[in-house]
């Protein structure tokens, strides 16, 4: 039995490492949802004025969704890798497919915030309800008072009208607020279709196989994980090295001094190094065997990124 418990603790870890992409946007989706319940209680406060609501509304909804955007694209390592790449070897080496996918890439998960966002504030329908009920045609509303204009109107989402509209107002706001959802679901359907259609747009157009491609994913996941660790323990063993020269001493603990007995750093890589496994990477093949990154296309002393007569093409898209 615990063996059958281990084993299944087992399959799950493995497969949420595998997932890890997913779960990373579905986090950042509840993030979102909940932010924007959090905004719609405390800090949502409808104007009621003409002209106002229809920018406040649309500010709601728009201006978050785009510093949510914003964050996701400074937040993503491919925008660095894609910066990193201009500067230093310019975009010759991309066909017009990598580029394209590249940037599908950094603007697709930068988009999983401001997505949930919009469609959030659309099922919600507050923000909705405010920007659009000033422009509600009187006509269309049964024995609707002529007296009252636009004016009026624009007060309905504050609940502030006459006794005689209110039954008027709860009309406005069904019909405003089943506008809000019907564009709120069709979004949601929208954007699924897309990620369908990229994910067998990305299976169909890759050159590996299925298994080889987790295998990439592995490896490129593990290769980040040593590299950040193997990094920070170099680059604190190089911080000792260096005020133990200056002061004649240096102050460690105890696991310090069986890091810097264990793993003697005697110097730092030059700057071209760095710049040879910094950027975008595009997967090739050197003489049928695959070079699976950056710094594995570096470790077997292969040059250059353009494309070559037996190699193949592909995006590197993973975190």
């Amino acid at each position: 039995m615990a063996a059958l418990i281990a084993e299944n603790f087992r399959f799950l870890s493995l497969f949420f490492k595998s997932k890890d992409v997913m779960i990373f946007n579905g986090l950042v989706a509840l993030g979102t949802v909940g932010s924007e319940e959090l905004f719609s209680v405390v800090a949502f406060n409808c104007p009621c004025s003409p002209a106002r609501n229809y920018i406040y509304g649309l500010a709601a909804i728009g201006v978050p969704a785009l510093a949510l955007f914003l964050i996701g694209v400074i937040w993503n390592n491919h925008t660095w890798n894609l910066v990193a790449e201009c500067h230093k070897r310019g975009t010759k080496n991309f066909s017009a497919a990598a580029t394209f996918l590249l940037f599908g890439s950094i603007v697709g998960r930068a988009a999983v915030a401001p997505v949930t966002w919009s469609v959030i504030s659309l099922l919600r329908g507050e923000a909705y309800i405010c920007a659009l009920s000033e422009f509600v045609r009187p006509s269309s509303l049964d024995k609707f008072p002529a007296e009252y204009g636009a004016e009026v109107l624009a007060r309905f989402p504050c609940k502030d009208v006459p006794a005689n509209l209110t039954k008027f107002r709860d009309e406005v706001t069904r019909r405003l607020r089943y506008e809000s959802q019907l564009f709120g679901w069709l979004l949601i359907g929208i954007v699924a279709v897309l990620v369908f259609l990229t994910k067998c747009l990305k299976h169909c157009c890759s050159p590996l196989s299925y298994r080889q491609e987790a295998y990439w994913a592995q490896y490129r996941s593990n290769e980040d994980k040593l590299f950040r660790r193997t990094a920070e323990v170099h680059s604190r063993i190089l911080a000792a090295k260096n005020v133990k020269h200056f002061f004649g001493f240096v102050a460690l603990d105890k696991e310090e001094k069986e890091l810097v007995q264990e793993f003697p750093v005697e110097g730092v890589q030059p700057s071209p190094q760095w710049n040879a496994i910094t950027g975008v990477y595009i997967y090739r093949e050197n003489k049928g065997f695959p070079l699976y990154s950056r710094l594995h296309k570096w470790a077997k002393g292969v040059e250059g990124n353009g494309p070559s007569p037996e190699g193949h093409e592909m995006l590197f898209l993973a975190s």
